[in-house]
């Protein structure tokens, strides 16, 4: 059976409450007690040991480094995500955190990134584009002993400590759904598809989920558009904006990524606000405001500030040699009538 805090407390002659405050690298305990701890702990198999027996995790009182790369632009939940992340690492003392951000979708500008913070950080949290030259970037990393969590989208085949986000494909699947409750069955409609980019995992998920319940439950419902916005509100306008002049009787919009307030700019130009279902991604002043009049239908949800906390969490215990009980954020729909502070 796995050893608990209180057998590495009965061993070491502490209390439980001395083992926590060790293994989680908290201040109040004396050097030689951190010792005796961690090697009580690493005799018992609690935390394992590293290279030539040293254990895998920073010296007492050490800070842990942390990266994070993010997409730069105008995508509304990534800012968030980002305000999340600074906000609960200024309250964390033992770590010391850096945010790069990425212009573009480009994946070889993100994997030179990755591959620079070798010999610089203790552990990576990424939001990254589904390419070989960031999957080869990610395995340097774990071989250099740096730990890496994918957040939001993932990207399989790598040596990942967790991804952190909601299954997207499942997104995609509730998205289908909506719209075939919000059209009616057997009700006829044309339907376009935007999307953030496609090299984004998550983005694609969404798109097949999507794709699959309409095909399984709504055959009467035509894809006729699919147009990728790489998360710009002004492309996304645009986009839209041609759209609704190629296809007048457009029944319904399902945007997979950001851009959502492009497309309402679009849809009330045209005076289509109210009359076409809008279904999108991620609670924001933008969205909760779209919302409230009317121009979005509902919101699909995942908490980045769940995601922030989860994503220092993983990296720190990953670090340290611990073991860690990951809490994904849930899935959610927003209505009008159900909206979140955020």
């Amino acid at each position: 059976m796995r050893s608990t805090l209180t057998d590495i407390a009965r061993e070491a002659g502490v209390s439980a409450a001395t083992v926590d405050r060790v293994l989680n690298n908290r201040p109040g305990v004396r050097a030689r007690t951190r010792e005796i701890v961690l090697e009580m702990a690493q005799r018992l198999g609690y935390i394992a040991e590293g290279p030539n027996g040293a254990p895998p995790r920073p010296s007492p009182g050490e800070v842990i480094r942390l990266d994070f790369a993010l997409p730069a632009g105008t995508n509304s939940f990534i800012k968030m995500l980002h305000r999340h992340i600074e906000a609960q690492a200024l309250a964390r003392p033992d770590l010391d955190v850096h945010i790069a951000t990425i212009e573009g979708f480009n994946p070889d500008r993100l994997a030179r990134l990755l591959q620079d913070l070798r010999g610089q950080t203790q552990g990576v949290g990424v939001i990254a584009l589904d390419h070989p030259t960031v999957r080869e970037a990610i395995r340097s990393l774990s071989a250099n002993d740096i730990k890496v969590v994918t957040i939001a989208s993932d990207i399989l085949h790598v040596p990942r400590v967790a991804y952190i986000g909601i299954d997207n494909r499942a997104a995609g699947r509730l998205a289908g759904y909506l719209l075939n409750r919000f059209m009616g069955s057997g009700h006829p409609g044309k339907v376009a598809l935007f999307a953030g980019s496609l090299s984004y995992r998550g983005h694609e998920e969404r798109e097949m989920g999507f794709r699959h319940v309409l095909t399984e439950e709504s055959p009467n419902l035509q894809i006729v558009e699919m147009r990728e916005m790489l998360d710009d509100r002004e492309k996304a306008y645009s986009e839209a904006s041609a759209l609704l002049e190629r296809h007048p009787d457009l029944a319904a919009i399902y945007n997979v990524g950001a851009g959502n307030t492009g497309i309402a700019r679009a849809l009330k130009e045209h005076g289509r606000a109210q009359s076409m279902v809008f279904l999108g991604h991620e609670v924001t002043d933008g969205t909760k405001d779209l919302l409230l009049d009317g121009t979005l239908d509902a919101v699909i949800d995942q908490n980045p500030r769940v995601e922030a906390r989860e994503a220092l969490n993983t990296l720190t215990h990953a670090v340290r040699g611990l073991p860690y009980e990951l809490h994904q954020p849930r899935l959610q729909v927003i209505f009008k009538e159900n909206i979140p502070e955020i």
